[in-house]
């Protein structure tokens, strides 16, 4: 079976220049997100994911969805009002405010940022957790807010990452906790010799042989579906493309690259998901035959199939949403280093727990889920 060529290496100019301009806004805007982050995760993170936990799970994860849902719809401004990339959605429709399980192609490191403009526009930006590489929990800063926001990290060995997997996704089950769950099923981004070695193994092994997306790996996500169907309500299969060039992260941020995202959704309700792991494999293999028939279609002519099926963002609110969030940053700021030394302990216990819980990968558990369990047992033994 012949292999089809990959997609071509995004080599050449960017779409916009990189000018000083550029660079310095660039720099402000990193300076921002990193120092609203710290502040957020250390003054908020231990009260909402230690100490609101200790009551209810539930109020924990509502809280942390509230307000870290805040600090992260920066990212949906900078990319959609200052860097003005045109992000443009195709496909269905979807409800708002749905727990659902995410499945999309993984073209380029910052595919994951750009689920957050359309869970912004869905009212679910909070809810939102990623499976990834678990290297990234050992990010400092960022990885004590990916322990706090329950991401999955997995090793991408399945014998490791299996019961890992599992048991987080069991503490996921409650139909009231707010949850978008998304997956990666290639595991890795695309590249040009990822390409040649994913369609290598395809050929080999009588699998469709795929040009602008890898093979998918099948069993993690059977496990999301298998654990968590009980308390979804669908599936979103989504495809992500983009103009002119694939951006990293640097480009991301100073603006260089994209001018357009196009983000492609198809809803399936959780009720016409395959049972079966086979079937499972088989839906999602046929899902990333259609992804990559979509990515050729989108190369020809440059849009994917019925756009236009969401709107702009609010200028407005997203800037009053930054206005509270770097505002905030700067009590916070403030009580830390020109008021009492009280805050200044508080802050260094809080880097200390987060930086311990994470390490341990440790989460405390409510106070009746201990107490009510030990006291039934305490009453069955007295009759």
């Amino acid at each position: 079976m012949e292999a089809f060529p990959a997609l071509s290496s995004n080599c050449g100019l960017k779409h916009r220049p990189l000018t000083p301009f550029r660079f310095f806004r660039g720099l402000l805007c990193l300076v921002i997100l990193l120092s609203t982050a710290f502040m957020f995760i250390v003054y908020f993170g231990p009260v909402a994911a230690a100490l609101l936990r200790f009551f209810s799970i539930n109020l924990s994860r509502k809280t942390i969805s509230f307000l870290f849902g805040l600090w992260l719809a920066l990212w949906p401004f900078l990319f959609e009002k200052i860097n003005r990339t045109k992000v443009i959605f195709s496909g269905e429709t979807v409800p708002s405010r749905e727990r659902v399980l995410l499945v999309a192609n993984h073209r380029t490191e910052v595919d994951w940022m750009y689920l957050w403009d359309l869970a912004l526009r869905k009212g679910c930006l909070g809810y939102i957790k990623y499976v990834l590489k678990s290297s990234l929990m050992k990010l400092p800063i960022f990885g004590w807010g990916f322990h706090i926001l329950e991401f999955i990290p997995v090793e991408r060995k399945w014998e490791i990452d299996e019961p890992i997997m599992r048991q987080m996704l069991s503490t996921f089950t409650n139909p009231s906790d707010p949850l978008w769950l998304a997956v990666f099923p290639e595991g890795t981004d695309y590249t040009e010799h990822k390409c040649r070695r994913s369609q290598k193994f395809a050929a080999e092994n009588g699998l469709p042989v795929l040009k602008n997306v890898l093979l998918p790996k099948t069993r993690g996500f059977y496990a999301c579906l298998e654990i968590l169907r009980g308390s979804l309500d669908a599936v979103y299969d989504i495809t992500i493309a983009y103009k002119h060039h694939c951006p990293s992260f640097v480009d991301n941020l100073f603006g260089v690259d994209p001018s357009e995202v196009h983000i492609h959704v198809q809803r399936v309700s959780i009720k016409e998901m395959p049972a079966s792991e086979s079937e499972t494999a088989t839906w999602l293999i046929n899902k990333f035959q259609r992804k990559d028939e979509l990515l050729s279609e989108f190369r020809a002519q440059g849009q994917f199939p019925r756009e236009g099926t969401e709107g702009e963002l609010s200028n407005f609110k997203c800037s009053v949403n930054a206005t509270a969030v770097i505002a905030l940053t700067g009590v916070f700021i403030f009580l830390t280093f020109c008021s009492s030394i009280w805050f200044r302990l508080y802050l260094g216990l809080a880097c200390a727990y987060l930086a311990s819980a994470t390490y341990l990968n440790f989460r405390p558990l409510p106070v009746l889920g201990v107490v009510k369990p030990i006291l039934c047992s305490d009453e069955t033994k007295k009759l």
